[in-house]
């Protein structure tokens, strides 16, 4: 997208000396609503030395189906982490399963859920020697649950390739269970204070070969047939021409897209996938698939159709248009404390409030920048871009999937520093405001007058 541009004028009208200021859970048609079940004990901190996979409790945070008309809820999440090789060597793919043994939900109502028809998806998060974030997915099976009873525990799966040798520790992350009954719905469950305890810990050992590090994230994990997915990628080769595709098992399928690295190997497309036995999205350079100049696959699970509705019952179908990226400033000037002629210091004042509002619904974080020109004044006289600094906040609001970090505090500059920003991530957006203590260090004896730069702020 195009940046967005405001401009703050930044104007010290004199050198005079001023004063300082001082559930209900409605399981409408039988849809299969979750219900957050309370109560647990919580694990403790992770066994950084684990050496081998154990069940851990986290705190979750769900946020239940739209028509069930409450809000979101607390529970808590027993899962475990396996891998199917603990001691691999650099270079090698590890399949990773993740089981969620106890869901933090059960079926509110006394309507019996029919079998298969639950089908999850999720997020390992890696740490230790290397850091990633792995997409998992399951297969659209499940036991039938009775009226009231406890949701079924489920198993979700993906790879990663091992980038750097040492102690690699595996943690479970946020989960969403899809349910195709009637209505295709979503429940998304969240780790309340990320990251969730380790699970697992391998040993990944140098194995002397050359690394592939390119690597693939997905905007979602699972979609129905015909639904197009966000592949993003990294560490191609730059200008490369790079071909999306779907694979079911260890064979390719039809659905297949392609698109150009940029010039740092990265990339971003979009791939339509229609064959419904894919449970998985690699890229690649080159004319097939090539383990050594692709990445992935990861995880990806075709949902929807519920089968034949029951008599008397209506499908009611629904979208959520995606938005934009975009901000608005509270105003346009800032009007800054004055300081002596004599003793110079600190011209102080307030970033006029940014307010930033990410609707686009997908992967992409975004990050917001300023850069100041020179301080102008009486004569020709200028204070430097330089002297100006600043000490960013950033509020997030409530709901918001995303989590706003201020910049750091210390110059601006003409070259320009981060005021605030958002990580990548499965699912982000959300609305966030932006402030600033502003300071301009004036010279003493610098010459009275007003001065005034232009602070400019770039969204992307």
């Amino acid at each position: 997208m195009r940046p967005t541009v405001r401009r703050i004028s930044l104007r010290r009208s004199d050198f005079r000396k001023r004063p300082a200021r001082g559930r209900r859970w409605a399981a409408a048609l039988g849809v299969g609503a979750l219900l957050v079940a309370g109560g647990g004990g919580l694990a403790g901190p992770a066994q950084a030395m684990a050496t081998a996979s154990v069940p851990v409790d986290f705190p979750t945070h769900c946020i239940p189906p739209a028509i069930a008309g409450i809000p979101p809820i607390d529970g808590t999440t027993k899962a475990e982490i396996t891998v199917d090789n603990a001691a691999p060597e650099v270079g090698d793919t590890v399949t990773v399963t993740y089981t969620v043994v106890k869901p933090a939900a059960s079926n509110p109502v006394d309507l019996a859920l029919p079998a298969d028809i639950m089908t999850p998806t999720g997020k390992v998060t890696v740490g230790g020697a290397q850091s990633a974030s792995i997409t998992v997915a399951g297969p659209k099976k499940n036991t039938p649950v009775p009226g009231k009873g406890d949701f079924p525990s489920f198993s979700m799966t993906g790879t990663f390739t091992v980038t750097a040798p040492g102690q690699i520790t595996l943690s479970p992350g946020d989960y969403n269970i899809h349910t195709s009954y009637i209505m295709e719905l979503d429940t998304p469950c969240t780790v309340t204070n990320p990251p969730a305890p380790v699970s697992e810990t391998i040993i990944a050992t140098d194995g002397g070969g050359q690394v592939n590090e390119r690597a693939i994230q997905l905007g979602t994990a699972s979609g129905k047939a015909g639904d197009a997915v966000t592949v993003t990628g990294s560490k191609f080769t730059a200008g490369a021409d790079i071909t999306l595709a779907g694979r079911a098992g260890d064979t390719q399928t039809a659905d297949t897209a392609t698109v150009k690295a940029d010039g740092s190997g990265g990339f971003s497309g979009r791939l339509t996938v229609n064959d419904p036995a894919t449970t998985g999205i690699v890229a690649y350079e080159g004319g097939n698939w090539d383990a050594a100049k692709g990445a992935g696959p990861q995880a990806y699970t075709v949902t929807g159709g519920g089968g034949e509705s029951p008599d008397g019952s209506q499908r009611l179908n629904s979208s959520v248009k995606a938005g934009t990226l975009s901000m608005v400033q509270a105003g346009d000037t800032v009007e800054m404390s004055a300081v002596d002629f004599g003793k110079g210091g600190a011209s102080r004042g307030s970033l006029q409030t940014v307010t930033v509002e990410d609707y686009r619904g997908g992967p992409a974080g975004w990050s917001l920048t300023g850069k100041v020109t020179d301080f102008k004044g009486p004569g020709g006289v200028t204070i430097g871009a330089s002297a100006l600094g600043w000490t960013p906040v950033c509020a997030t609001k409530a709901g918001s999937p995303s989590t706003c970090a201020a910049g750091s505090e210390g110059p601006v500059g003409s070259a320009g520093a981060t005021l605030a920003s958002t990580p990548n991530g499965n699912f982000t957006g959300g609305e966030f405001t932006v402030d600033a203590r502003l300071a301009l260090n004036v010279p003493a004896y610098t010459a009275p007058g007003a001065y005034s730069g232009v602070l400019t702020l770039t969204l992307t």
